[in-house]
């Protein structure tokens, strides 16, 4: 592991809303980590228990459809975030990931988030609240691509005797 420096990430709608002090505070409970193409992060249905946060490299976010059958979801770069629902829920992973190209990972486990919301309960908050816009939108933004696809499979010809 080796230190935190969240400069070049300061536009990751992670950090939204903070000044210098609060992402200096930030970078104190964060931890960093090298990880080679290939690797696994996690597995989907594992317990959660960290968020990550892209330096550098690329992640594959994917689920398994059936027994060795599975479908990437999406693909993310520096400033991404994954993982985030693990330090508010603590459940079980909903997808799996893998590094794609070598990364360089800023985690925060859950542990550290409970110490920062009852220590610094305003960063907490705020913190609390940029994770959540992050998953709002994802929401949304696969709702959009649903219907998207549903909609286009309506549209296409059927064949005949199918």
């Amino acid at each position: 592991m080796s230190s935190v420096s969240f400069s070049n990430l300061t536009t990751s709608p992670l950090f939204k809303g903070m000044n210098n002090d609060e992402l200096s505070c930030l970078e104190g409970i964060f931890t960093a980590r090298r990880i080679k193409e290939g690797k696994t992060i996690f597995i989907e249905n594992m317990p959660g228990e960290s968020l990550y946060l892209i330096k550098r490299g690329t992640v594959k976010i994917s689920r398994m459809l059936a027994e060795g059958d599975e479908q990437i979801l999406i693909v993310l770069g520096p400033e991404d975030i994954f993982g985030e629902m693990a330090v508010l829920d603590g459940g079980k992973r909903s997808a799996t990931a893998r590094i794609a190209e070598d990364v360089i990972l800023y985690g925060l486990t859950r542990e550290d988030f409970e110490t920062l919301a009852r220590q610094n309960p305003s960063l907490g908050l705020k913190f609390t609240l940029n994770i959540i816009r992050i998953f709002s939108s994802r929401v949304r933004n696969s709702q959009k691509d649903y219907r998207a696809m549903l909609l286009a499979s309506l549209n296409r010809p059927r064949q005949k005797g199918g």
